[in-house]
């Protein structure tokens, strides 16, 4: 049987082996104590993965302890509707909901609100595409995916604003405003 390996974000080799799947590579390290600070799991596949901690692979976890306005982000196409499904029109000042939002964790993308981290819509942003600033309370979540990679959903949220795609990088600013001479 060939290894599993488990690698960095650089490509260096975290942990190796013989579960023959990534989700039993994974659980393996996790359970020997091995350090996957910086694992490349973007995109694995974790779905049966049993016998671990879900509160030590998603800091979006942290959530369910707050109290009070959360917020998160909303990647929008040209027309203000989710890239992946539409449906939805997100515009500034408005709330949507969902009233029959899935509430599976194991259900990495379903039906619902689905928001995420700054760092996950920058990484599927296209041209053309806003990120909207989305609030909402612990109450309004549906459910944190087991293993996300940063997003989640929620029943309702409103708009309360819209990221500047040239401070975060994603676009070039074309004014002078703010460089040092």
């Amino acid at each position: 049987m060939s290894k599993t390996t488990i690698k960095s974000i650089g490509g260096r080799v975290l942990f190796e082996s013989d579960k023959g799947t990534i989700a039993g590579a994974v659980i393996e390290a996790m359970t020997s104590g091995a350090d996957l600070y910086r694992a490349d799991l973007y995109r694995a596949d974790l779905s049966g993965a049993t016998g671990f901690n879900k509160y030590l692979v998603s800091p979006l976890y942290g959530m369910l302890d707050q109290v009070g306005k959360i917020r998160a982000y909303k990647l929008v196409n040209e027309s203000g509707q989710g890239p992946q499904y539409g449906g939805i029109t997100y515009a500034k000042n408005e709330t949507v909901e969902v009233k029959k939002a899935c509430t599976d964790e194991n259900e990495q993308c379903a039906a619902g609100i689905n928001l995420a981290t700054l760092d996950w819509c920058m990484r599927e942003w296209r041209k053309g595409f806003r990120i909207l600033v989305a609030e909402f309370t612990r109450k309004d979540i549906a459910a944190i995916p087991v293993g996300t990679d940063g997003k989640f959903r929620v029943f309702r949220c409103k708009i309360v604003g819209e990221k500047d795609l040239s401070e975060i990088g994603l676009i070039e600013n074309n004014t002078e405003a703010g460089k040092c001479k």
